[in-house]
């Protein structure tokens, strides 16, 4: 029963992706011109060639933005991932941003301070 339900899933979410491949070829697009607005931007020394280039990349954004339905996509090619990985029986390890909690930066500063002044 489990594997019928991960294969329903699975079918679901591969129809689902394939619907969306017009909107995640757009978000592709909208991908591209913003790292070449941002990549040429930084290399450019005219005024006009940061203003152009940063049209480029604003162009880019707006055009990612109006690829929302692009985002179901990848959300689908994810499930597909995550179905593929248990059908298997592997274990799925989701990356969080959760990071360490640091300590107060002034404490920080106040040890590495006092390792100067020695």
């Amino acid at each position: 029963m489990k594997k019928f339900l991960l294969l329903t899933g699975g079918v679901i979410a591969a129809c689902v992706a394939l619907a969306l491949i017009g909107p995640l070829a757009g978000l592709l697009f909208s991908g591209l011109f913003v790292a070449l607005g941002m990549h040429f931007y930084m290399g450019s020394k005219s005024t006009f060639g940061k203003i152009f280039w940063f049209t480029v990349g604003l162009i880019g954004v707006l055009s990612a933005v109006s690829n929302i339905p692009a985002m179901i996509g990848l959300a689908a090619i994810a499930i597909i991932y995550v179905i593929y990985k248990k059908w298997n029986g592997e274990d799925v390890k989701i990356p969080t941003i959760e990071g360490k909690k640091e300590e107060d930066p002034f404490t920080n500063f106040e040890k590495e301070w006092s390792n100067l002044t020695k």
